[in-house]
């Protein structure tokens, strides 16, 4: 790596931005994270309530993940073992506007105590992350590495959404790379909410089907094991998509529908507080078949939307394999 000044650059400090990470600084490649958030985490995003005197979590991004591959079950063991990860539940409600229409069993669904960013800091305790720190451009010059802000680096990993990735780098490297556009990306709004006293039918959460206003609800209290009375829901992209600009105009709509489907006839009782929070860049469309990109120039991209299903484990997994790759080219 000589003439390089920094090593490898990993920008964003996400959960798959970490895993790359942490695979090159335990094989001594000299890096550099960068995070443009004032808490590392990206879409494993938590808030902190008052509830009943005490600190809940929210998580208000990804809301929980499930567990395959036998070297992410290696970590999440770790986690468990040190009480920062518990399984949830195997069984979630489906629900249509109307109300609840019944239950689906699928893998055993894990989720934090502390919310699901503890997670990816502890995966990242001992990186040096500069937070908040924005990227601007990422230029390729034949036969050189390529630059970050004009500065020389072995390898550029952006660990973000295809479209961000796409905004950093020449369009010829983007192209090649097959990154998505905007428009291939679903957004959403996270809408979360606490009353004085639980007024709902008892779920761990439900799949919304058939609603323009929520594709997902949550009972925030049970999934923390606390059983506070606050619900997290998603909006549906269809109504989240005019509303990025004015995301607090969403709770109205949630709140209504959360009446409708889980005391369908009955009063709500209004909530002591509710909350926003645009994700322009919800979830990916069309997925990549590869479990990440790394083009000839230097330049590897990682995340969720790299490989067959958008979820923790895949971002993890993209993240990591991406990293052994740099370490057996570099």
């Amino acid at each position: 790596m000589a003439g390089v000044s920094d090593g490898v650059v990993v920008v964003w400090a996400g959960i798959s931005g970490v895993a790359c990470a942490r695979v090159l600084r335990e094989a001594g490649v000299p890096l550099r994270v960068l995070d443009r958030g004032e808490r590392i985490g990206g879409r494993m995003a938590v808030r902190t309530e008052q509830v009943d005197g005490g600190d809940h979590p929210v998580d208000v991004g990804a809301q929980y993940f499930t567990v395959s591959d036998q070297r992410f079950a290696a970590v999440v063991e770790g986690w468990r073992s040190r009480g920062l990860a518990r399984p949830w539940t195997d069984t979630f409600h489906l629900a249509g506007p109307d109300g609840l229409l019944g239950t689906t069993t699928g893998p055993v669904r894990w989720t934090s105590p502390h919310g699901l960013r503890a997670l990816v800091e502890d995966l990242a305790a001992e990186l040096d992350v500069v937070h908040p720190a924005e990227a601007g451009e990422v230029a390729v010059h034949p036969g050189e590495r390529p630059t970050l802000d004009g500065r020389a680096a072995a390898a550029v990993v952006l660990a973000m959404p295809d479209p961000l990735a796409r905004a950093l780098l020449p369009a010829r490297v983007a192209d090649e790379l097959e990154l998505g556009e905007a428009g291939t990306w679903s957004p959403t709004i996270c809408v979360w909410a606490g009353w004085p006293e639980r007024w709902w039918r008892e779920i761990d959460a439900a799949f919304v089907r058939d609603s323009a206003v929520l594709t997902w609800i949550a009972d925030d209290g049970r999934r923390r094991g606390d059983l506070a009375a606050v619900l997290v829901g998603h909006v549906a992209a269809v109504t989240a998509a005019g509303r990025l600009d004015d995301p607090d105009s969403a709770a109205g709509p949630v709140l209504d529908e959360l009446g409708r489907i889980l005391a369908p006839g009955a009063a709500v009782p209004p909530p002591d507080w509710v909350r926003c929070h645009p994700w322009a860049l919800a979830s990916a469309l069309h997925l990549h078949e590869r479990p990440f990109g790394l083009h000839e120039a230097g330049i590897g991209v990682c995340g969720d939307a790299w490989g067959p299903r958008s979820r923790v484990e895949q971002a993890w997994l993209s993240g990591h394999l991406l990293g052994e790759e740099l370490v057996r080219t570099l």
